[in-house]
């Protein structure tokens, strides 16, 4: 009884790496059949992201802490946030006097 218990484990494990490895495959596949001008669109959008964040930090730095609405200390894990995370920054948390 021990030993059909024991090879019914070591075959669902085994059938867990296989499909674990399957499914690896399968997401290298997708990512490495883009054709070149959409894995250079996705290269431009990556350094437009980085750049936009890179800005918000920036201007985080420079900026009188009177100017920033809230902590600037608050700003930073924000500014992180892929896309959203700067343009709240610029949107919401600096004070524009007119």
């Amino acid at each position: 009884m021990t030993k059909t218990s024991d090879r019914l484990v070591e075959g669902a494990k085994t059938v867990t790496k296989i499909a674990g490895v399957a499914k690896a495959a399968e997401a290298a596949k997708t990512v490495t059949h883009l054709s070149a001008p959409a894995k250079v669109g996705l290269g431009i959008l990556g350094i437009v992201q980085v750049a936009f964040a890179f800005l918000a930090f920036w201007d985080l730095a420079w900026r009188d802490e009177d100017d920033v609405r809230g902590p600037k200390p608050a700003w930073i894990p924000a500014i992180l946030v892929n896309w959203i995370g700067p343009a709240a920054y610029f949107l919401v948390g600096i004070r524009h006097r007119r």
